[in-house]
């Protein structure tokens, strides 16, 4: 998953979080509207009033028509009893309906938590998402062995593979005995099956290091650092042979270009294919 599709995933995550608690709020304060009391306070207010009738209930039709007879019949009248006022309780103002401030306030603190969770959900998803490949600094796939090695030969032995920035040229297999102990293990696998992948960059001061038709080597028009057609070092400043690349092969014969992994140059002196210049120069003469 792209960083822009990880982004895009958390916008609409915030977007439709803050209109769910903007909803949500907006429908409480329409259907009971600022100051109007809640169902449960109604509730709480009828019990209440029941209660009080039923302990404080005065004299009912009947007794009263009885304390008249009795009165008229010479009997004493009964006194009503005094009562003091129920003292007023006021509302709970959590049970009022939701002032428009509260309301804003409300919405501004579920949006911004709603915008910070999507936000650390979408960078823990980028952070645990694996990283993609096929770009310089990853496993650069140059398309299939026999194929490569047809693209060396016809380009005069030296085959160039752009997104790898780098050159692939055939390395004597006849001599692989020689190379162990000098080159690193990691680029063993593509010494054994005949190729070499050499970093374009020059070790001196980084010029991109083109190849030479005619003498069968790299020569740097920069500097004029020289190199044999497997990148060790044959004239010039640099201070050591070109880098390299491991390569891999897969069961179906793809070639790929670990550009994640640059691997350093061979010393000065290094000639394990003892390869010299093949024909002119195209910068210029070498000291080797």
């Amino acid at each position: 998953m792209s960083a822009t599709s990880v982004i895009i995933i958390a916008v609409v995550a915030v977007v439709v979080l803050g209109g769910a608690a903007f909803a949500s709020l907006a429908r409480r304060s329409d259907v009971r509207g600022a100051g109007a009391l809640s169902d449960e306070t109604v509730a709480r207010d009828r019990a209440a009033r029941k209660a009080r009738q039923t302990a404080e209930s005065g004299p009912t039709a009947a007794s009263v028509e009885a304390e008249g007879v009795a009165a008229r019949a010479g009997t004493s009248v009964a006194v009503a009893e005094d009562r003091a006022p129920v003292p007023f309780v006021p509302a709970d103002p959590e049970a009022i309906g939701v002032s428009r401030r509260q309301f804003f306030n409300r919405a501004t603190i579920s949006l911004m938590s709603a915008g910070i969770g999507a936000f650390a959900a979408a960078s823990f998803v980028a952070f645990l998402w694996p990283t993609k490949t096929g770009g310089f600094g990853g496993k650069v796939s140059i398309g299939r062995y026999d194929d490569v090695v047809s693209g060396i030969r016809s380009g005069r032995g030296f085959f160039y593979a752009p997104e790898a920035r780098a050159w692939i040229t055939e390395y004597p297999v006849d001599v692989v005995p020689k190379a162990e102990g000098i080159y690193k293990e990691s680029l063993m696998p593509g010494l054994q099956r005949g190729l070499i992948a050499s970093y374009q960059k020059c070790p001196h001061l980084g010029c991109r290091v083109p190849e030479c038709s005619s003498s069968q080597w790299f020569e740097c028009g920069c500097h004029g650092s020289m190199y044999n057609r497997v990148g060790e070092k044959k004239g010039g400043p640099a201070p050591r042979g070109l880098d390299h690349f491991p390569l891999e092969f897969s069961a179906s014969g793809e070639v790929f270009v670990d550009t994640g992994t640059i691997v350093q140059g061979v010393p000065i002196g290094v000639n394990t294919t003892g390869q010299e210049a093949e024909g002119p120069h195209c910068v210029g003469a070498s000291d080797h």
